[in-house]
């Protein structure tokens, strides 16, 4: 074989045979090795596959069971006892239905003017969604707002526009929001900026819901001394 000149690459034939040969001695010398390796991914598979199966499952099926109840008790009135299954649920799994239950469990909260106790299982809630999620934080919002903590507030509403994208009906809604309490921190500028974003964004809304945009701009201009 030619002497190799300095800087030119080996032809592809002889890499491929070297890799081979070299791949192959490994193989052999560790071969129990990879059996051992190979056996450990299987019984990792078989304890996923029998946690999917044996435990998450029946779990799911035993939380959708208890929330219908919940779900029951809520449309029939009895908030009482609706809170309690929510409640139970969300303390015995972790799962979609024990998700769903915290939300539920805020709300009933939130109704009998309980905003810290309705936060804490805001907080513990995962929105997801363009729909479901926004309307929890703004719920969180508006729990902090009730509690006048005003930054946390507007946090969770910047959470519920966030999650809620353009929704034409539905992100002013969070937006309005956000301005009222910046209203309530004396923040007259932001205050205008987003009153002035739904006059431009989303006139959708303000002819929907004959919302007069207007009057609150000059109100925060007035107030910021303009």
């Amino acid at each position: 074989m030619a002497k190799k000149q300095k800087g030119s690459a080996r032809t592809t034939l002889e890499e491929v045979n070297e890799s081979l040969s070299t791949a192959a001695q490994r193989i052999e010398a560790n071969q129990k090795y990879i059996y051992y390796a190979l056996g450990a991914i299987a019984a990792v598979v078989l304890l996923v596959m029998g946690y999917i199966y044996g435990v998450r499952n029946p779990n799911l099926q035993k939380a959708k069971d208890e929330i219908a109840k919940a779900d029951m008790a809520y449309m029939q009135g009895d908030t009482v006892n609706a809170l309690k299954e929510y409640e139970k649920v969300f303390d015995s799994y972790s799962n979609k239905p024990a998700e769903r239950a915290a939300f539920n469990a805020a709300i009933i909260l939130y109704q009998q003017g309980k905003n810290k106790e309705a936060a804490a299982y805001l907080e513990k809630y995962d929105p997801e969604g363009n729909m479901v999620g926004p309307a929890s934080q703004s719920l969180l919002g508006d729990c902090y707002v009730n509690m006048k903590q005003y930054d946390k507030a507007i946090v969770a509403y910047d959470k519920a526009i966030k999650l809620s994208g353009d929704n034409v009906f539905y992100t002013p809604t969070f937006i309005i929001k956000k301005a009222t309490v910046l209203h309530a921190q004396k923040k007259y500028a932001d205050e205008v900026a987003l009153y002035q974003l739904i006059k431009d964004k989303y006139f959708q809304y303000t002819q929907a819901y004959q919302f007069n945009v207007d009057k609150y701009i000059e109100r925060a201009n007035a107030l910021a001394g303009k």
